[in-house]
């Protein structure tokens, strides 16, 4: 039924009407019926082909758009552009950049200003960095390098790339720049680590008098929970409030996560209050801001508050939780969340399944991690790491390693998680033949560029006894790579081994060559001193500690220095710094100076030091043992067996001392 010419040429405007009608609302299913009606009643022609597949592309019916387009002779840029839209929107960006060559090499259609948007987000998301600069390329020949709106879409395909001087040198020759382009640069910014700069770009946007949006919020207040400039984060709650920024949620939540992130809970918990609406976002950041300050109490009743209230928790809201019940004492609950899961059907969700074998790892359930674990679907590399920490944690170390070779087996990708997680099983194994096989992988796969692995094997070899090794790869590192924590491997791993002169020497190559040393650093370089019986060196490196780096000294520092003149016969001294401690002395403490008074044979400060230790730690037998060995080396018999007395009245064992040799795995 083809009708008059003048019925024909009435229906088309009314047809072309309906189907952008129904494209707009994405109602699929009208589509279909107003293209059949069109088709049946004869009224098919060369424009209502190009607005039937358009009304498909923009109803994200893929298929049948592309069937239509291919039965379209004479196509127009504007149809080529809905076309790609389309494929980017529904995650088919390799078939946008095929559409758009395959648009050029027709020669007959211009990519105009809309077209280059879409096809550099494509390259953005299939990070095709040369095809990136193409087009930029093209897109200055094209005449668009006036054209804000493809100038952003460059500024975020740039940013994406990671190439911060190339978007920064983009940004700051735009002829004109919109509340967008400033926004990408600071998203860009965070999102590449360059947090400070990200704030720095907010201001000077403000400064310029460029009125910010949701978007700018949203952008720049996870910098502020980041750097925890909780200031800077209130400025911008202030003039969301005085701006009108508030219709978008997702402000409110920003704002919320900020508070959070800046342990301000009480703050976070006031704009929580405040929102009218709430979604599973605003309440998990709230959970976490919780969890992260240590109310885990509280973030449990806010999950029965937000149930209460119809808001169903996701897989993140749990595995915040189940992180949180990661201790003895919350472990009921763990079991409870666990079990909620399985009935909310959750439980397959990978960061679920990784936060239950976490949860019952750090619970020492591990047999309970081994469960949740062999129901995994075992070809996902998270849950493989999640298992490989909880051995360790358990101190499975030779069960880990076995675990890492079955994960090879079966095909499933180690990352630099992975191995950040297995490694401590080869230090605690001190294996040397397993140590160099790992190695070996290391190198083979790729892995040991990564600083993190490399001072893994540092620290492997150190506890294995190879010192030549672990300092061949230490030496291999360029000096600007050489990082706080690799520094100090390398010197609690001459220190552990008695080689102390070189570890101080390493310890002032460090300092010279501008690492500063943390608290980590000095304890193993004065555990070093004590080792090595370097007295004077130990004594100089406590007091360079607390002149020229302002560290409140820890009990572990207190702890070495103690052990340092103890050893050296020095126990006045020992004992007169434990009574300037600013803090309250450890077990440890008072163990350094009983240990040296069984050297010395001194009763009297051992005796003043068992007394402390006894109240500590009043299981440990090691005390009771020491301090009658005292009584005993000075003929204080009667005084020695009321100490092993005393350990049968509270019940006391001493656990039997073990060695071990491994002979070819056996």
């Amino acid at each position: 039924m083809n009708g008059p010419p003048h019925v024909r040429q009435q229906a088309k405007p009314f047809f072309t009407k309906l189907l952008q009608n129904y494209a707009a609302t994405k109602s699929l299913t009208k589509v279909k019926q107003l293209h059949a009606i069109i088709t049946a009643s004869g009224f098919l022609s060369a424009h209502l082909h190009s607005i039937i597949a358009a009304a498909y592309a923009n109803s994200g019916h893929v298929s049948n758009a592309r069937k239509v387009f291919d039965k379209i002779p004479e196509r127009n840029s504007f149809l080529y552009n809905t076309m790609m839209r389309m494929y980017t929107q529904n995650g088919l960006s390799y078939d946008a950049v095929r559409m758009f060559a395959d648009m050029l090499r027709l020669e007959n259609y211009l990519p105009d200003n809309y077209t280059y948007p879409i096809v550099i987000k494509a390259c953005s998301d299939l990070a095709l960095r040369e095809l990136g600069i193409i087009l930029h390329g093209r897109t200055m020949v094209a005449g668009f390098d006036t054209d804000t709106f493809v100038q952003n879409c460059l500024l975020a395909m740039y940013m994406s790339f990671g190439e911060i001087k190339v978007a920064r040198k983009l940004f700051d020759g735009m002829w004109e720049r919109s509340v967008v382009s400033w926004n990408t640069m600071i998203s860009g910014y965070f999102k590449n680590g360059y947090t400070n700069q990200a704030l720095e770009v907010f201001n000077w946007m403000v400064n310029n008098g460029v009125e910010p949006d949701s978007a700018s919020v949203v952008s720049v207040l996870p910098a502020c929970g980041y750097l925890k400039d909780v200031e800077v984060g209130r400025r911008v709650h202030v003039l969301v409030e005085s701006k009108g920024l508030g219709n978008n949620i997702a402000v409110w939540n920003a704002l919320v996560d900020m508070y959070v992130k800046c342990g301000s809970v009480s703050k976070a918990r006031l704009v929580f209050d405040g929102m009218s609406e709430r979604d599973v976002v605003t309440w998990t950041s709230m959970i976490n801001g919780y969890i992260l300050n240590g109310g885990v109490r509280n973030a449990l009743g806010l999950l029965r508050s937000m149930q209460f209230k119809g808001v169903r928790p996701n897989a993140v809201t749990i595995a915040s939780l189940l992180s949180a019940c990661s201790s003895l004492y919350y472990l009921k609950d763990g079991r409870c969340l666990h079990g909620w899961t399985i009935r909310q059907k959750l439980e397959s969700e990978v960061v679920v399944e990784t936060a239950l074998i976490d949860m019952y790892a750090q619970c020492n359930h591990v047999e309970v991690s081994f469960r949740v674990f062999a129901r995994t679907s075992r070809k996902r590399t998270v849950p493989w790491n999640a298992i490989l920490s909880g051995c360790i944690h358990n101190g499975l170390a030779r069960e880990a390693v076995e675990l890492f070779k079955q994960m090879l087996t079966e095909v499933v990708e180690p990352n630099d998680a992975t191995l950040n997680s297995l490694l401590p099983a080869y230090s605690i194994l001190a294996d040397l033949c397993l140590a160099t096989n790992i190695h070996c992988y290391l190198i083979r796969s790729g892995f040991f560029s990564n600083i993190e692995v490399a001072t893994g094997m540092i620290d492997i070899y150190s506890k294995c006894g190879c010192l030549d090794s672990a300092h061949k790869i230490f030496s291999g590192i360029p000096k600007e790579n050489k990082d706080i924590v690799l520094w100090s491997v390398i010197i609690a791993g001459y220190g552990m081994h008695g080689h102390g002169e070189t570890a101080i020497s390493l310890f002032k190559e460090m300092v010279q060559s501008g690492v500063k040393p943390n608290e980590v650093t000095f304890t193993s370089a004065l555990h070093a001193c004590s080792h090595a019986g370097l007295v004077d060196e130990g004594l100089g490196l406590f007091k360079f500690m607390l002149e020229n780096h302002q560290t409140s000294p820890r009990a572990d520092h207190y702890t070495c220095v103690v052990d340092l003149l103890g050893r050296a016969g020095r126990l006045d001294e020992a004992y007169n710094l434990i009574g300037t401690m600013p803090i309250k002395p450890t077990h440890a403490v008072w163990g350094a100076l009983l240990g040296a008074c069984v050297i010395h044979e001194n009763v009297e400060l051992g005796e003043i030091a068992a007394e402390w230790l006894f109240e500590l730690e009043p299981e440990n037998t090691g005390n009771y043992v020491l301090m009658a060995k005292i009584y005993a080396s000075r003929g204080r018999w009667k005084d020695a067996e009321n100490v092993r007395e005393l350990m049968n009245e509270i019940g006391l064992r001493k656990t039997p001392a073990h060695s071990i040799i491994g002979v070819r795995n056996m």
